[in-house]
Parts: structure tokens; sequence; C-alpha cells
């Protein structure tokens, strides 16, 4: 299944690239872990890069999430299974979102990834 972006389907490689930035910033930055945390930071404008799994049922979980990084002008991506999320964030269960506070040393490939999905959005 393609990953989303903004109503846009996005390449599985930049799917992939969103994973790989929470791996990396998990070690050398700062994530919210779990669609609770993950709200708030978008809320209060802290996220980076908003990462949410491809299989969240019912999908009215999320649904708020889209419109609200818009608004704040937040990259978010629709990319891995649960159980891939979690693993990447350094989790021993699966989660459904993820926001990057400080992508630490995955700060080039965060920007790389914003310019490639705002290449799509146009």
């Amino acid at each position: 299944m393609a990953a989303t972006y903004a109503k846009v389907e996005i390449p599985k490689e930049l799917a992939d690239k969103a994973l790989e930035i929470v791996e990396i910033a998990k070690n050398s930055g700062k994530l919210k872990k779990g669609m609770n945390e993950t709200t708030k930071a978008v809320e209060r404008g802290k996220a980076k890069l908003v990462v949410v799994a491809n299989d969240i049922n019912p999908p009215e979980i999320v649904m708020h999430l889209p419109p609200l990084c818009e608004e704040k002008g937040i990259p978010f991506v629709v990319a891995s299974p649960k159980t891939e999320l979690g693993t990447a964030a350094g989790l021993e269960v699966p989660t459904s979102a993820i926001a990057i506070l400080d992508a630490g040393e995955a700060k080039k490939l965060l920007k790389e990834l914003t310019d490639e999905l705002n290449k799509l959005k146009k």
C-alpha cells in the first residue's frame, strides 16, 4: 500500500526515509510517541515531522492529524505498519504515531524529506 501525505500519494522511498529519520532521532534527537503525545506536540507547534502508521483501525483515530499538521505547517507522512513504527522509535510495542521534536543527526535527512514532500504537494 502506498503511503500518503496531505492527500497525495508518496513513493515508498519517502515513507522509508521518514522511518529512517525516526530511527536516527530516537538516538540523537527527541521523539513523542503515541497518538496523544503526537497530537499535543502538533497543537503546540513543536513537531518537525509527524509519522503515522498505515494500519490504524478505525481510521477515525488519526483523521484529526492531517488538517492540524497542515494548519501548523508540519510535514505529515503515513508510512509503515504500527509494529515497524514502534520498532523504529525504540519501543517494544506497536505505536500509531510519532512526532519528531528534534531530528538530531537526521536534520539533513529531515530537510530533504520535507523538500521532497513539498514538491509532491505542488
